[in-house]
C-alpha cells in the first residue's frame, strides 16, 4: 500500500515537472487536489488563521497527516492579511511620523518640511504583510501540510466539500476535523459597511488618503488603536461609545488615566452615546446621536466613518447545520475542555468558540486541540491570556482588574509605580503611565497586572509567567531587573504591593 502511494506520488511529481500546454497548469494543479482529497488526512483544518495554520503545523510535526482549507487565498487570516499585522504597521509608521512632527526638536533633531507619504507608508504595510503570508507557506511546505485554497463547507462529520478559488470544486476526506473559520466584523442595525465612506477596520487600513474628520463606532481595542493612526497623521477624530466607559474590560483606574492620555493627542470622546441615523448621501457622512439613555438629538460630520462595534464568529454557511454542530445564540461552537464539538471527530478552536477574540488565545487552542487528537495532554489556562492596546502608550494587562478582584470578595492589596519615577522612561522622555499590581492579600498571590506604558506588551509577559506560576509579588520584587529600563517599573509596583517601593 505504501509503494502504492509513493508511486503515484512520484509519478505526479513527474507530471509536474514537465512542460505544460497552455490551460494544462490549471489541470494539473486541481489533479494535485484530486490527489491530496483521494488520500484521507489524519487531520483537516478549515480556516488558515493564527489558529487553523498553528493547528496544521502542530498536526504535522505530531506525525499527523494534514490539510489546511483557506478560502482568503493567502494564510494568517484577518489577522495577519487585515488585523493584527497590517495595523501594528501603520500604527508604528504614523507613531514615527508624530514623533518627528512633535518630539524630535525636543531632542535636538530638527527636520524641515516634514510631510506624510500615504503611498509610501501603506506599501511597507503591504511589504509587511506579503512576506508573513508567504513566510506561513513555506512553513506548510517544510512541515508537508497540504495547503487547499478555497471555501470549506462540512459535508460530513468527516468531509470537507471545497469550492476551489481557481475554479471547480473538491471534497477532503479526515479523520478529525478542526474548525477554525475565525471572526468576522460586527455590523450594526442601520448601518451599511461600504468599505468607502463608512468602512470596517479592513477599509480603514488602506484609506487612500486621510481624512480631515474620522469618526470611530466603538472605543474597543481596535477602534482606539485605528483612531490613533489616523489622529496621528492629521485627522480630527471624534470616538462615539454607547457605553460609559472605552474598553469596558480594562481596569477603571488604568482605564481613566488611558483615556485622559488618548485626549491629551487631541481624540475626542462622546460617551453614553448611541447613533440612530446615518445619512451618505452627499460628499461625507452624517450621524445622527442621541444619548444612550435617550434625548435630544445632535448630528455630527466626518468625511468616514469607521464601524468597530466588535466581532462575530464566522461560522454560519459552513455546513454545521447539516452535521447537527451545536451553537449558542452568538453562533459559537460549543465544545468541552479538549476542544470536542457534539459530533464527533469535529472539533473547533479560535473565534469560533467562547473566549477572548484574540490571536494568540486561538494559537494555543490550535497547539492543544491537535495534542488531544494525537492522545497526548493539551491546555490553555484562559486566565493568563494577556491583551494589549496597541496605542502610545500601550496598555496591557493579565488576570483580574480591581473591580473583579472586588466583586468576588476576595481581600487584596494593590501596588503601584508612576512611570514618572522610572528613570528608563524620564531618559527617554516617555514618562506617561503606571503599573499596577493586584495581589491576594494573605497569600501575595498575584492575581492582576495592568501596564500603561510604553512597550507595555513586552513589558507584561513576565507578569503573564508570574500568574501561570503563582507567584507572590514578592518573588518578582525580588527578581533582578536590569537598569535602566521601563520594566523596573513592574519590579517596583510589586514592591510596593508587599513591602514599599524605593523610587517613590
Amino acid at each position: 500500500m505504501a509503494l502504492a502511494i509513493l508511486a503515484r506520488r512520484r509519478a505526479a511529481e513527474a507530471v509536474m515537472r514537465r512542460p505544460l500546454a497552455p490551460g494544462a497548469a490549471v489541470s494539473a494543479w486541481r489533479a494535485s487536489y484530486a490527489s491530496a482529497a483521494a488520500e484521507e488526512s489524519d487531520v483537516v483544518v478549515v480556516g488558515g488563521g493564527p489558529g487553523g495554520y498553528v493547528a496544521a503545523i502542530k498536526a504535522a510535526q505530531l506525525g499527523l497527516k494534514t490539510t489546511c482549507i483557506e478560502k482568503r487565498g493567502t494564510l494568517g487570516g484577518t489577522c495577519l492579511n487585515v488585523g493584527c499585522i497590517p495595523s501594528k504597521a501603520l500604527l508604528h509608521s504614523s507613531h514615527m511620523y508624530h514623533e518627528a512632527k512633535s518630539s524630535f526638536a525636543h531632542h535636538g533633531v530638527k527636520i524641515s518640511n516634514l510631510e506624510v507619504d500615504l503611498p509610501a507608508m501603506m506599501a511597507q504595510k503591504d511589504k509587511a504583510v506579503a512576506g508573513l503570508t508567504k513566510g506561513i507557506e513555506g512553513l506548510f511546505k517544510k512541515n508537508k501540510v497540504t495547503y487547499v485554497k478555497g471555501f470549506g463547507k462540512l459535508a460530513s462529520p468527516s468531509e470537507v466539500s471545497v469550492d476551489l478559488s481557481d475554479g471547480g470544486s473538491t471534497v477532503v476526506k479526515g479523520k478529525n476535523i478542526i474548525i477554525a473559520t475565525g471572526s468576522d466584523v460586527k455590523s450594526l442595525p442601520g448601518i451599511t459597511i461600504d468599505e468607502k465612506k463608512i468602512v470596517s477596520s479592513t477599509g480603514a487600513l488602506c484609506l487612500s488618503e486621510i481624512p480631515k474628520k474620522l469618526v470611530v463606532i466603538g472605543a474597543g481595542y481596535i477602534g482606539l488603536e485605528m483612531g490613533s493612526v489616523w489622529n496621528r497623521l492629521g485627522s480630527e477624530v471624534t470616538v462615539v461609545e454607547f457605553a460609559s466607559d472605552i474598553v469596558p474590560s480594562m481596569d477603571g483606574e488604568v482605564r481613566k488615566q488611558f483615556q485622559r492620555m488618548l485626549e491629551k493627542q487631541k481624540m475626542k470622546f462622546m460617551l453614553k452615546t448611541k447613533v440612530v441615523g446615518v445619512d451618505s448621501s452627499g460628499d461625507g457622512v452624517k450621524l445622527t446621536l442621541e444619548p444612550a439613555a435617550g434625548g435630544e438629538q445632535s448630528v455630527i460630520e466626518a468625511d468616514i466613518v469607521l464601524v468597530s462595534a466588535g466581532r462575530v464568529p464566522y461560522t454560519a454557511g459552513i455546513g454545521l447545520e447539516s452535521i447537527g454542530v451545536e451553537t449558542d445564540k452568538a453562533g459559537r461552537i460549543l465544545v468541552d475542555k479538549r476542544f470536542t464539538t457534539n459530533v464527533k471527530g469535529v472539533y473547533a478552536i479560535g473565534d469560533a468558540i467562547p473566549g477572548p477574540m484574540l490571536a494568540h488565545k486561538a494559537e494555543e487552542d490550535g497547539v492543544a486541540c491537535v495534542e488531544f487528537i494525537s492522545g497526548k495532554e493539551g491546555h490553555v489556562d484562559y486566565d493568563t491570556v494577556p491583551g494589549v492596546v496597541y496605542t502610545h502608550p500601550e496598555v496591557a494587562s493579565v488576570g483580574k482588574t480591581e473591580e473583579q478582584v472586588k466583586a468576588l470578595g476576595i481581600p487584596y492589596r494593590v501596588g503601584k509605580f508612576p512611570l514618572l519615577a522610572n528613570s528608563r522612561a524620564k531618559a527617554i522622555d516617555d514618562a506617561d503611565g503606571l503599573v499596577k499590581v493586584v495581589a491576594e492579600k494573605e497569600t501575595d498571590k498575584i492575581l492582576g497586572v495592568h501596564i500603561m506604558a510604553p512597550g507595555a506588551g513586552e513589558i507584561i509577559h513576565e507578569a503573564v509567567l508570574a500568574l501561570q506560576y503563582g507567584a507572590s509579588s514578592e518573588d518578582v520584587a525580588r527578581t533582578c531587573h536590569a537598569h535602566p529600563t521601563v520594566s523596573e517599573a513592574l519590579k517596583e509596583a510589586c514592591l510596593q504591593t508587599f513591602a514599599k517601593a524605593i523610587h517613590i
